[in-house]
């Protein structure tokens, strides 16, 4: 693996664009599946799909499944808490709130994680930069809601769902850190054993939450068959390929790009509004973002 003090070449960069553009463009599909699915038939599919992109790569670059049960049983639970759930959130979230909105509310996902460390005796290291980060962070948070402005959606069940699957996001990122890697089972097989497992889950969930018949609208299949096979599937690929090939730190900065991708294909496909209180909340909450990474990026 290359370090990435070595530099990022002109392909890594185009690649991180294109990871970017791939995630950043999920809330949008999230959104226009709605129109068709529910949220559990929706996060199904994609699940699915995803696994259907990841599985046969790891399998044939010589990759295997695990086989130990307590292994597989750590991956049904990060597959609860960094798939199932958050998935199954923001769809919920979507229903009532913009994809603009989803997304940038998605950026909080390294504070939370960054929180969920330390409450959990993981990294206890806290520095000013760090305090400042986590406050700015939450004060970004406080501006896109606006709950001072009774009438905003965002203020709303929904926007709390979407908040709620960052943090789902924060907790599967603690569990995996603590029980899944760095115990010698390749990342692309781990991320594919985890999107079956999810997949499983969710299979589980559909007769209570995924019966009610779809609406087949050509908007909404298409968006579904994106969300899966590109949005899942093939960013997956995308991002082992960039942690691979420039360094953690370099696939780190995707993180910072997804709200603006969100926001800006919200505003151009769905006519969604970009108020201030967005905009001031996207610089607050990648300020902090910025200000608790900071630290940990220099030591690579």
């Amino acid at each position: 693996m290359k370090t990435d003090h070595q530099g990022v070449t002109r392909a890594g960069i185009a690649r991180v664009a294109a990871l970017a553009l791939l995630w950043g463009s999920s809330f949008l599909w999230i959104k226009l599946a709605l129109r068709g699915f529910n949220p559990v038939q929706i996060v199904f599919a994609r699940l699915l799909l995803g696994f259907v992109v990841l599985a046969p790569i790891a399998l044939s670059r010589g990759l295997h499944f695990p086989r130990e049960r307590r292994v597989w049983g750590h991956l049904f639970v990060a597959a609860l808490v960094s798939n199932a759930v958050p998935y199954v959130l923001f769809g919920i979230g979507e229903e009532t709130v913009g994809s603009n909105v989803a997304g940038v509310l998605n950026a909080t996902t390294p504070l939370w994680t960054l929180l969920l460390a330390f409450l959990v005796g993981v990294d206890r290291a806290v520095t000013v930069k760090k305090a400042a980060g986590f406050a700015l962070g939450f004060l970004g948070v406080v501006v896109i809601f606006s709950p001072w402005e009774s009438a905003s959606e965002i203020a709303s069940w929904g926007g709390l769902a979407c908040l709620a699957a960052a943090a789902s996001y924060g907790i599967g990122y603690v569990y995996m850190g603590r029980f899944l890697t760095g115990r010698g089972i390749p990342p692309l097989m781990l991320s594919a054993a985890q999107l079956g497992a999810a997949t499983v889950l969710l299979a589980l969930a559909l007769p209570f939450a995924g019966l009610e018949s779809p609406t087949w609208r050509l908007d909404a299949v298409a968006s579904l068959l994106l969300l899966g096979l590109l949005g899942t599937g093939a960013a997956y690929v995308l991002n082992y390929r960039i942690i691979d090939d420039e360094g953690p730190t370099a696939a780190s900065v995707v993180t910072y790009l997804l709200p603006i991708v969100a926001v800006i294909l919200g505003w151009i496909f769905l006519d969604e509004a970009v108020t201030a209180a967005i905009a001031a909340g996207i610089v607050l909450v990648l300020a902090g973002v910025t200000l608790t990474r900071k630290r940990s990026a220099e030591k690579r």
